[in-house]
């Protein structure tokens, strides 16, 4: 045996495995079936933007320990998310704050906001919301969930709210202040340089063979390591034995525009139902201020993104994280666990929505427990 860990997959959850393996002095090989690291996080360079090409990633979170760790590859910029809604032309701050109820009822207390939401919440006479539909009433008001939430979360899931778990949006962010901040964490920003350069930094020194479908060769990948990481797909690891799992994936139109400013945001949500694409990206704001300096370039690059039901051969995404599914995932999770020398990591190998500093503690967490 060449090498003590295989890791299959060159993205966060694999290259802070292998960047810790190695830093413990253990040999390891990484493969990946893409031609490039990063996974869903990697970002390639157009007329000097950083484009991320698997959809926005914006690194958030309230563990200090994960902050302190990902900061050591890679200097983070100050951007806050502060998304903007476009329904039909009208354009309404998000999350939903005070600017949100004050362009929609004219409204200019936060008193005044509640009592709004309360007298909609009564007129539609939701006591125990049961499906998403009226769980959003019940948290925002008739008019916001008409407008904001209904046709987004349609075209988001390929599904009627009305037969969407409430769940979903037990936690939707509403304020009663002037906060339009999406997330609520002590850390937030994006690398500076883009985030391939943040993962070129974990696996340098470490031997990386991109263009390897590790599937298709697994017995004499296998055959090289002691053991093996495994970040790609815990259904297609068995060769999909006990059914598919389902996901959301998404797709992308990435265009190169002639001006220097498009939408004047890095998001702009489209949150009627009849604009085919959910969101569009301008890539720049993520990395320049929205002050002159992202107006010194003359180009600017968007995306549009499509959600879309995943069927094999598209990239999958969001797990469908319901009952079925996850009575399914289960099953495969007790053959993981029969499988000797292989640990099954990040999201599409345990099949959770994680975010990203979630991925990179899962990934510490089982570094402890396998390297010590």
């Amino acid at each position: 045996m060449k090498y003590d860990y295989l890791v299959v997959g060159a993205g966060l959850y694999g290259s802070v495995f292998a960047h810790e393996a190695a830093t413990r002095g253990k040999r390891v090989l990484v493969v990946d079936k893409r031609p490039n690291i990063a996974g869903n996080v990697y970002t390639e360079d157009i007329e000097g933007i950083h484009v991320h090409k698997y959809g926005a990633h914006i690194f958030h979170t309230n563990n200090k320990k994960v902050w302190d760790y990902i900061t050591k590859f890679a200097e983070f910029n100050r951007f806050t998310n502060s998304p903007v809604a476009n329904y039909k032309g009208e354009l309404y701050s998000l999350p939903f704050n005070m600017y949100t109820f004050n362009k929609m009822w004219g409204v200019v207390t936060p008193e005044e906001a509640a009592a709004k939401i309360e007298e909609q919440k009564k007129a539609a006479g939701i006591t125990e919301p049961k499906n998403l539909e009226e769980q959003a009433i019940s948290l925002v008001g008739t008019d916001i969930y008409e407008k904001l939430i209904k046709g987004y979360t349609q075209k988001q899931w390929g599904r009627k709210c009305t037969d969407l778990p409430a769940f979903i949006i037990k936690r939707l962010p509403v304020r009663l202040t002037f906060d339009n901040n999406y997330f609520n964490a002590l850390y937030q920003g994006i690398p500076m340089g883009g985030y391939t350069k943040m993962v070129e930094h974990l696996l340098e020194g470490i031997e990386v063979r991109l263009g390897i479908d590790y599937l298709e060769q697994k017995e004499e990948l296998k055959a090289l390591a002691e053991k093996t990481v495994y970040t790609g797909a815990i259904d297609a690891y068995f060769d999909y034995s006990l059914g598919a799992l389902e996901y959301r994936s998404v797709r992308f139109e990435t265009e190169l525009l002639d001006t220097p400013n498009f939408q004047g945001n890095a998001a702009v949500n489209y949150t009627d139902a009849q604009t085919p694409w959910t969101r569009i990206i301008e890539h720049k704001w993520f990395e320049f201020g929205k002050d002159d300096e992202g107006h010194d370039l003359p180009k600017t690059v968007i995306s549009r993104e499509y959600s879309s039901e995943w069927k094999p051969g598209d990239e999958p995404y969001y797990p469908v994280n319901d009952e079925k599914n996850g009575a399914l995932y289960q099953k495969y999770k007790e053959l993981a666990e029969k499988e000797k020398n292989v640990i099954f990591g990040g999201r599409l190998g345990e099949y959770k929505y994680y975010d990203m500093d979630a991925v990179i503690a899962s990934a510490l967490e089982m570094c402890e427990k396998e390297l010590g």
